[in-house]
């Protein structure tokens, strides 16, 4: 084991960037660049006491390194977890297994029981607020009648009807979990809630059942049951059934859906529904990384109808979604379009127009906030009133540019800030060791480079003029941050090897001489080099890989 040779390598050595090869690099690959490296640092070459003691540290680093990658089941569990890994709990168990994929397979299994050990602390709680708003006074009006009213010119806006629910788990045991939930609603002056307990036992692999008991003071008790059973790997389905006691006697309910992957992003569904409202439903969902799509058709009473919707995923950092969908039935049409968007890491507001016959036109906002759920549905008209549509479709975006500008953008600005502030604070004395080996790596490659750099010129091969690595600012009034990059020219022209240079597919800071010299923010390197005597210049981006020279490099003399 790595840990026999006594020097303690910090939880986030990419071992990959330190030996420079690829995730998927061969045993050949490895060794090749064990050697070179073991030839730049191993201490016997340095006669100097203090570059003796810096060549030790670094060969036992690199040492490591290849003795996790070298091994295949060590590096299948480093692949997963990282250096942390190979500390975990039962390294025992995982050493007798034979190839990376049962290791795969086996630290996976650890995984679950810790998070369900994790799990068994937590509550999970969910929750809901629905706040209706009747806004028809603002379209809807006939002023005439308003004329001897006192404060008649001002449209009359209220809250009719509220919602709130909300539930918490709490595990039991590694298999049974108690869900409690409860809600309270209120519409025009009458509301009601209810309480209900689940508890729901995990039977194996294949499914899970649920019993259910609630109670309200709107309809008398509920006696439920749910199971769910996986019948192939592509197909399960789900029974509930119930029975609801009121006044009026024992209602019973039951409901059925059979689902089907139909390829690897598609779902087929059929609902069998029987009781107070009976219905049938078939429904196709369709869900890529870059668009969800949902028809539907439904034979029932009192409902019939048939939906189909669209949203497309944008692939922008703010998760952003654009969404419409057509529903038409015996009730009548609605057509519903809106959109989404992160505005935080654990927030995510949307809107939504609703138009419709007979139902007029509503606007719907909500707000994701984590585990829990804000719901605005606004109704602006009965009728279908142009100005209507209009101002609910332009308003939100209006309203939503604007504190975007004005105080979501700069909250998350102060947010970033403190929180790179606090990471530079946790991380201060890891980069400080980092940044001294860095300089302890540079001292001990300057005789190499030199040897390098003698024997490119013979060839008029690559030599690596200038090169910094680090966050590059190009705005005048940011010029402080411009220190933000250290040179990295001797680390680079070290890597020079018959007059070319591979840099993989991983950050950069982790390549030997090279250190983190701005933490939490984007970083690049940028090379100045000549080859055959003519100079040439790249900008890389920190985790993309590097090959040069190239010819599109190349600097124009004339310009």
């Amino acid at each position: 084991m790595a840990a026999a040779l006594g020097e303690e390598v910090p939880d986030n050595e990419d071992y990959y960037a330190l030996l420079n090869v690829r995730r998927e690099a061969s045993q050949e690959e490895l060794k090749a660049a064990y050697r070179r490296l073991c030839m730049l640092y191993h201490p016997d070459k340095h006669r100097d006491p203090e570059l003796k003691t810096q060549a030790e540290r670094l060969f036992n680093l690199v040492h490591q390194a290849y003795e996790v990658l070298s091994d295949p089941q060590t590096r299948a569990i480093y692949d997963i977890y990282g250096k942390r890994g190979l500390e975990m709990e039962g390294w025992e168990v995982v050493e007798r297994k034979r190839t990376p994929a049962e290791i795969r397979e086996e630290f996976e299994r650890l995984q679950r029981e810790r998070e369900e050990r994790r799990l068994q602390q937590r509550t999970n709680p969910k929750g809901t607020i629905s706040v209706g708003i009747d806004a028809t006074d603002l379209f809807d009006r006939y002023d005439e009648e308003y004329e001897d009213v006192p404060g008649s010119s001002f449209p009359q806006i209220e809250i009719n009807k509220m919602h709130i629910s909300q539930s918490i788990e709490a595990p039991l045991t590694a298999t049974d979990t108690a869900i409690l939930s409860g809600n309270l609603s209120t519409q025009n002056g009458n509301g009601g809630g209810s309480i209900n307990l689940a508890l729901r036992r995990v039977t194996s692999a294949k499914g899970w059942g649920e019993l259910e008991f609630g109670a309200g003071d709107l309809q008398g008790p509920l006696f439920g049951l749910k199971i769910f059973r996986n019948l192939t790997p592509r197909c399960f389905i789900t029974t509930n059934c119930a029975l609801q006691f009121s006044s009026r006697g024992i209602r019973p309910g039951l409901t059925t859906v059979l689902a089907r992957n139909l390829d690897k992003n598609t779902m087929g569904y059929l609902q069998w529904r029987w009781g107070i409202q009976s219905a049938m439903n078939t429904s196709i969902v369709r869900d890529t990384k870059t668009s969800h799509f949902t028809v539907a058709l439904q034979l029932g009473i009192p409902h019939s109808f048939m939906m189909v919707s669209y949203q497309h995923k944008f692939q922008d950092e703010d998760q952003t979604r654009v969404k419409g969908s057509l529903k038409a039935g015996f009730f009548g049409t609605i057509v519903e379009y809106g959109a989404e968007r992160k505005i935080s890491r654990h927030s995510i507001l949307g809107a939504t127009v609703s138009v419709g016959v007979p139902q007029g036109v509503s606007l719907k906002i909500k707000l994701n906030r984590a585990s829990q759920t804000y719901f605005f549905p606004v109704h602006l008209t009965d009728q279908l009133l142009p100005s209507a549509v209009f101002y609910a479709t332009v308003g939100p975006l209006v309203i939503y540019f604007a504190m975007h500008r004005l105080i979501i953008r700069p909250y998350l600005r102060a947010q970033k800030e403190r929180e790179l502030e606090k990471q530079r604070e946790n991380t201060a004395s890891d980069i400080l060791q980092k940044k001294q080996e860095a300089e302890a790596a540079v001292r001990l490659m300057q005789e190499s480079v030199r040897r390098i750099i003698e024997a490119e010129e013979a060839r008029m091969g690559l030599i690596v003029v200038n090169a910094w690595y680090g966050k590059f600012v190009n705005d005048n009034s940011r010029k402080n941050e411009k220190v933000k990059v250290i040179d990295v020219t001797v680390p680079l022209q070290c890597l020079v090897k018959d007059s070319k240079l591979i840099l993989t597919e991983a950050s950069k800071a982790g390549l030997p001489g090279f250190y983190d010299p701005c933490v939490g923010e984007e970083k690049s390197l940028k090379v100045l080099y000549q080859f055959r005597g003519v100079l040439h210049q790249v900008m890389s981006a920190d985790n993309e890989a590097l090959r040069i020279p190239k010819q599109s490099h190349r600097i124009d003399a004339d310009g």
